[in-house]
């Protein structure tokens, strides 16, 4: 058994659960929720395994490092951050159907990587050389993951809200009554951001002493340290407009949406187009 073989299983189970989650969504069929969530546990725990096996074989074929190397082994790791964020949301508060607005990002990462990219593994470079390179990257990823359930919470929120305000009847409503109430909506994406803010902050803070290791500063301005830090300064923001001003809803909503967009383009924008000492990001 190889993580190749795992990690196609992942693929298919998180389209499968993506399906089953619309379906479940156009039928309004409790045991679908049931079963989408159930098939997501199944690929988030193949994804585990694959993961696993992948280190294996990094010190199998005498490398030994963490699968978090390249571009390939961040998105897969990235579609798993994004699961288990949902997974432990869904724990605490059984809103299946918030997994049609996740899913999506979790299969298109998976989907991606598997059929766009180089699988391979490859040595590290010296600049990854480093126990750094966990607490970096599982911090950071973590946070963005969040930052993911975030923004497909306020997918939901827009749409709902819009819908109320329009006082269209019809077929809409009845697939609008199984999301959360709006205000429910608001307070879950202002709690997503309460745990990936803290995480970006650690990921930023465990870069620069990385950086320092590696090339002897903390902060270059390179691309990727400068779009993080607008990064953070979005979410801060958000933040500090809620606690102080008291911005909710559609306002809220939106401003997730861009942070997330921003949180893309620091992560795959910088790598693919921009050139810089994170330049290796994009292999």
């Amino acid at each position: 058994m190889t993580s190749s073989l795992f990690f196609n299983i992942t693929t298919f189970a998180y389209l499968a659960s993506m399906l089953i989650f619309f379906t479940f969504l156009a039928v309004r069929a409790k045991a679908l929720g049931t079963a989408a969530i159930a098939v997501a546990y199944g690929g988030l725990f193949a994804q585990t395994v694959a993961i696993g096996l992948r280190w294996k074989e990094s010190y199998d074929m005498g490398m030994g490092h963490a699968p978090l190397s390249n571009l390939y082994e961040s998105v897969v790791f990235f579609s798993w951050t994004i699961v288990l964020i949902y997974v432990l949301l869904d724990l605490k508060f059984t809103y299946r159907v918030i997994g049609a607005f996740v899913m999506p990002f979790a299969l298109l990462g998976m989907a991606w990587a598997q059929l766009g990219m180089n699988t391979g593994i490859e040595p590290l470079v010296p600049a990854l050389q480093s126990n750094w390179l966990l607490y970096h990257v599982i911090t950071c990823f973590l946070g963005y993951a969040a930052f993911a359930v975030a923004c497909g919470i306020s997918i939901m929120y827009l749409i709902k809200a819009g819908s109320e305000e329009s006082a269209e009847k019809p077929a809409g409503n009845a697939l609008l009554a199984m999301f959360p109430p709006i205000k429910v909506l608001d307070d879950l994406n202002y709690r997503a951001i309460m745990v990936g803010f803290p995480l970006l902050t650690l990921g930023i803070i465990t870069g620069a002493a990385w950086a320092n290791y590696a090339w002897g500063t903390y902060w270059s301005w390179d691309p990727k340290e400068t779009w993080s830090l607008i990064v953070w300064f979005v979410y801060a923001a958000f933040l500090h407009a809620r606690i102080t001003k008291g911005w909710v809803g559609k306002r809220a909503a939106w401003l997730s949406i861009v942070g997330f967009a921003a949180t893309i383009f620091c992560y795959l924008g910088v790598n693919l187009f921009l050139s810089g000492l994170h330049s290796y990001g994009g292999k």
